[in-house]
Parts: structure tokens; sequence; C-alpha cells
């Protein structure tokens, strides 16, 4: 699923390709995503994340919602819809199989379009007002976004939870923003086992656990994102970051730290990654 810095790294691409534009038309090949239809005549005044949603701002009352969901990602291009056919135009970028599982297409007035590739259709559409869509349940629960908590927040959150710190940080309603892939390098780079419950961390860990966040966000969004899956940004491109792995997918390899080899087990039908000897407390 996309995370922070792959939603962040939309954002700003979009905001940069299609803000001022104009939906003129609308297309879909999934009931699910049959909101897109409202968007049509509305002009895009700017785009935004909250936690991993994308906010179109649609004029000054009205909210397009995205959540790419764990296959999903926005392109910028130009397709040509011939029924249930979509045939990709340009970027080159965009004949990439991964980039080629389109359900919705928004058409600009400059010709530009805006399609949603998703190979699993899990993605979610909502278009509301403004007050709608801030009020949605989803968006309500929400904790605090990874890059702006501060620390009294962060203790706060994190010690009433009775899971291991690794469901903590994949927690939505506790810290918004972090999944599998970020999760998994931030308790390396802390090094705190993934299996610790969060309400047993001690104030030095949760203060070195809050300073390693931003750091490993920030560092995934300047690369433009991870890769390893469906991800790719709005020209149909790969994000760095899979190079700079520090845990996660790297079960067998050796700890970049320590030597020892890097183990994999399944925790919340996901799999952790860490390393036994430097994670081992």
């Amino acid at each position: 699923m996309p995370e922070l810095p792959e939603v962040q790294t939309t954002v700003d691409d979009l905001n940069r390709k299609v803000r001022g534009r104009r939906i003129v038309a609308a297309w879909h090949d999934w009931p699910k995503f049959k909101a897109v239809e409202k968007a049509k005549g509305h002009t895009i005044s700017g785009v935004r994340r909250l936690a991993k949603n994308i906010l179109f701002h649609l004029g000054d009352s009205h909210l397009l919602l995205v959540h790419q969901k764990m296959t999903g990602h926005l392109l910028v291009g130009k397709w040509q819809i011939e029924g249930r056919k979509i045939i990709p135009l340009a970027p080159a970028e965009l004949k990439e199989k991964v980039n080629n599982y389109i359900h919705f297409i928004l058409t600009l007035d400059n010709g530009q379009m805006i399609g949603f590739s998703d190979l699993r259709k899990f993605g979610k559409v909502v278009f509301g007002t403004k007050e709608e869509i801030e009020d949605l349940p989803d968006l309500k629960k929400l904790g605090p976004d990874a890059l702006a908590v501060n620390y009294r927040q962060f203790a706060e959150r994190v010690r009433k939870r009775r899971k291991t710190i690794y469901q903590t940080l994949m927690d939505q309603t506790v810290i918004s923003g972090i999944g599998n892939i970020y999760a998994n390098d931030i308790l390396w780079q802390a090094r705190l086992s993934p299996f610790k419950l969060a309400s047993r961390l001690t104030g030095a860990e949760l203060k070195l656990l809050h300073r390693t966040i931003k750091p490993i966000l920030v560092k995934a969004f300047k690369a433009r994102g991870t890769s390893i899956d469906d991800y790719r940004d709005t020209a149909g491109k790969k994000g760095r970051y899979a190079a700079s792995r520090l845990v996660y997918q790297r079960e067998g390899e050796s700890c970049r730290r320590c030597r020892a080899t890097i183990l994999r087990k399944k925790q919340g039908g996901r799999s952790v990654h860490y390393c036994p000897k430097c994670q081992g407390r």
C-alpha cells in the first residue's frame, strides 16, 4: 500500500501538473468509482494529503477523496478510451503492465488526463462537500500525522496501546501515514524489537523512536517512494527508496549493522522483517 512518502510524492506531482485545470469529462469501468462522475465541471484548486488519503479541492466547496489502498496509484498522461479498452499513449512509462489496470479517468481542459490504475480494485473514491468529506468516520478517527506529531502526543498515544510497537506504528488511529515498509525500517533504525509491547517502552526508547520516524519518511520521500511492488509516481516511474531499504523484505540477507541474518515473522497477517541481534531486546 502506498504510504506517506508515496502519497506525498503523488500529491506534489498533482499540484504541479493539474492544479488550476477544469475537469471536462469523467470515465470509469467499476461501480465503486462512480463518484468521479460528480467531479465533472469542477476546477482543481489544489491537492493535499491527509494521512494516506489524497484530497482534490474542487473550487471552494467540494472535495474528491481518493485512497489508493493496496495496489492503486494515480497517473497523469493521455489514454485512448475504446469502450472498456484503455490504450496508453503518453508518457511511455504508462505502457508498463503495472500501470495498465485503469479504472477511472478524469479528462482535463488542456487535454491531459488523470488515470487511476489499481490491480485489485480496492481503491476508494468519495465525492462530497468539504464538510461531508471531513466528517467521514475514517478521517475523523485518524491520529496525528507521522511528520507532524510532537513527542508528547506520540508518547501519550503509544503508551496506551497493549499491542506490539510494530502493530501500534501501523495503527492509523494512533499515528497516521506509516505502513509496513517504513514501520519495519523505523524499528530497525531505532534498534527496537517489533514484538515488544508498546506500553512497555521506556521513556528513552520512546524518544529514540519518535526521533527516528521523520528522517526515515523524509529520506523515502526524497527518493520518491518505494516501488518494490505496484507503486509508481504520476509519470508511471518507480520510486528509488527500494535500494536504501534497511530491513524491509531483506529476509535472509545480512544486517547492515551487525551482519546477522535478517528474519521474517508474520504478525497480524503482515510480514515483519527484523534483525534478531540488533533488535533482540
